[in-house]
């Protein structure tokens, strides 16, 4: 390919230019309508048929109706997949990993046959340690997928990285997945920033639910701008779910999850999106430079 990729470091977070110009925005990215709205069962009266009201809500998931497209079609706004690559390291050697892959990784980005882009790289610091994410951007979809792994295959540097690589590794597995039309592609965060992954495992069968629910609830989280990006599994653990957060520290996280309470309207998303999840996960990481 003859046109070059230019790339932003940013802060573990990059916007690509290269291969087909895009533009990002932090204007909010509704959910595409296209089902029915949900239908919820009325609420009773009286604080005994209200508690049952909230035990109901915990242990029944409400029907929506069949959709005439597929799931990835209507919670997406584009055919982008994301390749989300998670590394356990051995503890002795965490620096030597970080540092290999600051060296190779970059290459594997600017390199003109391989059509991807790395949209960042981020060490755990709490919750799971002596791990490693990485997001790749496949802007063609599965074309892109299939072309990026034969073309892989037969890259002697990045085959003698990866076997060094693999030495230092306790585990490692990787999704494929799309980015949620109410979050958006990842875009430019500010310096300094550290990053919350929170990954929700859902029950079969919700995910539309889940998209209408956070399409509306995501309005009472953006005062403070600490929404990156939103992916949901198409290959890998299925009806897995992450959203990912930037906060200046810990401190105006807390700050940020408080303040979406103060938002009426806020309370019924987490309402409603609770009875759809079999188990969730916090992690706090930090960009790494590649």
């Amino acid at each position: 390919m003859n046109v070059p990729k230019y790339r932003d470091i940013f802060a573990g977070l990059r916007l690509v230019a290269g291969k087909s110009p895009r533009t990002f925005s932090t204007a909010p990215n509704i959910l595409q309508q296209q089902t029915p709205p949900v239908e919820t069962a009325p609420l009773a009266e009286g604080v005994n048929n209200q508690k049952k009201g909230w035990l109901n809500k915990l242990f029944y998931v409400r029907k929506i109706e069949a959709s005439k497209e597929s799931h990835s079609h209507s919670l997406s706004h584009d055919h982008t997949i994301y390749r989300l690559e998670f590394h356990d390291i051995k503890p002795e050697c965490v620096d030597a990993y970080i540092k290999i892959s600051e060296e190779q990784l970059p290459r594997i980005h600017e390199a003109d046959n391989l059509p991807t882009e790395l949209v960042g790289s981020w060490k755990s610091v709490y919750g799971c340690q002596d791990s490693v994410m990485h997001i790749w951007a496949h802007r063609e979809g599965y074309k892109d997928v299939a072309e990026f792994d034969k073309q892989l295959a037969n890259d002697k540097k990045f085959l003698l990285f990866d076997r060094e690589r693999a030495k230092m590794l306790t585990n490692r597995r990787n999704e494929l997945s799309m980015a949620f039309s109410y979050m958006g592609h990842p875009y430019k965060k500010s310096k300094n920033k550290i990053y919350e992954l929170r990954t929700y495992l859902l029950k079969p069968g919700t995910l539309l639910e889940w998209g209408n629910e956070w399409a509306r609830g995501i309005t009472f989280r953006r005062d403070y701008d600490e929404d990156v990006a939103g992916f949901f599994s198409q290959i890998g653990d299925l009806f897995k779910v992450h959203h990912l957060w930037a906060y200046t520290d810990l401190v105006q996280r807390k700050e940020a999850r408080d303040n979406a309470w103060t938002h009426p309207g806020w309370d019924q998303t987490v309402l409603n999106t609770v009875p759809l999840i079999k188990s969730m996960e916090s992690r706090i990481m930090v960009p790494i430079n590649t």
